[in-house]
């Protein structure tokens, strides 16, 4: 089994039900195994006093607040309904990241059945110990925390008796630079709290996820949208179809190359060994009988004679029949 990537749509839909739908149609032609979004209730996640982040100042102006931002990327409860039947038409997994109580509530009525933790819960006590009670396996993202804080997270899911959890490594911001993000970090989530573990991404391009499926992450997680010049917070840090195609396609190759652990020949390579290989050949004439020497013994392709590892063996010995030159020896 790979990694599950979840190709995160987010609020990448600008609170247009039809263009979410197309992001599911990306996200499904791209291989991604899940297509993920973000549910909440405005009011219910931001005060009127919150400011915008400065990613979010850059992409769309300080002239709004972040109260007024998100309410235009709202979508209503009915359409997470509506995009949960359409993803499951189209055959690829439907998950939304709720951000507030109520959010989990409806998210639960609808059955989702994988929970995901976005970094800025994670120090969240009344959500984690909602989404735990749900009994789910659940996926929390890291960003932002030190290890103190997951392990504080962890504690609070584990003590209501959540599924099981995976933690992804993150960097929270938009877009990460690539010397924020500390992919090793990702191996010592894994060491410290003995659960599966991924990545969210948030650098440019595609080159970090694929990193950290070669270090065994079994979840990737990345943003992407229909158009990278579209208004909005997310889509300049996000990647458009062609690149999250890739992207999975990429990921896929490096899981096939990382194989089985055993040094052995494979399959494709066993057919090169006669052409690429040597063996102990005639360095001129040799006559029935002559005694074998260094002087008139050498070693050439092809590989499918005595092996030079065996060079030894031959000296002293008498050769058993005439010889021509580059003729493999036989003993």
């Amino acid at each position: 089994m790979g990694a599950y990537i979840i190709a995160e749509a987010g609020v990448n839909h600008n609170g247009n039900l039809a263009l979410a739908k197309r992001l599911v149609d990306a996200a499904k032609e791209s291989g991604a195994d899940c297509v993920k979004f973000q549910t909440y209730k405005t009011e219910s996640l931001i005060s009127k006093f919150a400011e915008k982040a400065e990613y979010q100042k850059a992409a769309t102006g300080s002239d709004e607040s972040q109260l007024d931002m998100l309410r235009s990327l709202e979508l209503p409860y009915g359409a997470f309904r509506e995009l949960k039947h359409y993803c499951e038409s189209v055959d690829i997994d439907f998950l939304s990241t709720p951000f507030d109580l109520g959010s989990v509530n409806f998210l639960a009525e609808l059955g989702m059945k994988l929970w995901k933790i976005p970094s800025g819960e994670l120090t969240n006590l009344p959500y984690l110990t909602k989404v735990a009670r749900q009994r789910l396996p659940v996926i929390m993202s890291t960003g932002m925390s030190t290890l103190e804080e997951v392990t504080a997270a962890m504690k609070v899911l584990r003590d209501n008796e959540s599924g099981s959890i995976a933690l992804l490594h993150c960097t929270t911001e938009y877009p990460a630079p690539f010397g924020s993000v500390n992919l090793k970090a990702m191996l010592t989530l894994k060491d410290e709290f003995r659960v599966p573990v991924g990545y969210s991404d948030h650098t440019t391009g595609i080159a970090i996820p694929i990193a950290a499926v070669a270090l065994g992450a079994t979840f990737i997680e990345k943003h992407f949208t229909l158009d990278k010049k579209m208004s909005g917070p997310d889509h300049m840090a996000s990647i458009e179809p062609r690149e999250l195609k890739e992207m999975v396609e990429s990921i896929r190759n490096v899981e096939a190359a990382l194989g089985d652990g055993i040094k052995s020949p494979s399959l494709a390579e066993l057919k090169n060994i006669p052409a690429a290989r040597k063996s102990v050949v005639a360095a001129r004439d040799i006559k029935k009988g002559e005694t074998l020497t260094e002087g008139n013994l050498a070693v050439k392709r092809p590989g499918n004679g005595i092996s030079p590892m065996r060079f030894h063996d031959v000296l002293g010995r008498k050769a058993k029949r005439d010889f021509s030159e580059d003729e493999l020896i036989e003993l």
